[in-house]
């Protein structure tokens, strides 16, 4: 059986990186897209050159996404799924100690990244019939107060919804991951009694590996402590 191929953004640390590895464990090729190219490169020789590809990137420039997501479905010979993982938080919570740059830098990621990705990536789907993740947020199915973050990740939950009714129409599928606290990077200071990024990776993996007949749209993982 030809291995499938798995496209991840934000695939240098976290989520990324530990879906890469349990990807990789389960026979999965990985390409692996992410500004940093040297921890790109540590993780692509982890998991061995017959099975990742490191693309470092900008998901924030389409030209970047679509250059990398070219030179894997040729290395590959196609891609059957794609995680679309990149984000990142603020500093300043809410709306009047918010940073307007700091939600504009935001936004490039968590909302256009997300849109680049899908665009970059559409074709490549539709020809394998293949299934997109994105990676959601607990803050995006709840209101906090004035949280521009949150509102980042209701828009990653209600264009997954959309793509989901849109790639039905092709046999694709879309499934928006939800996680509550995770203890990765995206937070200055440990969370250990929080989810764990394998936690995240777990789910994404259950994700795609669900028979063809059924379309899994929503997940939501949150930590017990």
């Amino acid at each position: 059986m030809t291995a499938r191929t798995l496209f991840i953004t934000g695939a240098s640390t976290g989520i990324g990186a530990a879906t890469a590895r349990a990807a990789a464990g389960k026979g999965w090729n990985v390409a692996l897209f992410a500004r940093n190219q040297d921890k790109l490169n540590a993780l692509a020789s982890e998991i061995g050159p017959d099975r990742a590809l490191a693309l470092p990137g900008d998901v924030t420039d389409y030209d970047s996404v679509a250059a990398a997501i070219e030179r894997a479905a040729t290395h590959f010979q196609g891609i059957d799924a794609v995680f679309a993982n990149a984000g990142r938080g603020l500093d300043a919570a809410g709306v009047a100690e918010g940073d307007p740059e700091e939600w504009r830098q935001m936004m490039e990621i968590n909302v256009m990244g997300v849109l680049w990705t899908v665009k970059a990536s559409y074709a490549a789907l539709k020809a394998s019939k293949g299934h997109l993740v994105l990676t959601g947020s607990v803050a995006g199915q709840i209101h906090l107060p004035g949280s521009v973050y949150g509102a980042s990740k209701w828009f990653v939950h209600g264009f997954g919804g959309n793509l989901s009714e849109e790639m039905r129409g092709w046999g694709g599928r879309c499934t928006v991951i939800a996680p509550g606290m995770v203890d990765t990077p995206f937070f200055d200071e440990p969370k250990p009694d929080k989810l764990q990024p394998e936690d995240i990776a777990e789910a994404v993996l259950f994700a795609l590996e669900q028979p063809r007949r059924a379309d899994l749209r929503n997940m939501t993982v949150m930590p017990t402590g």
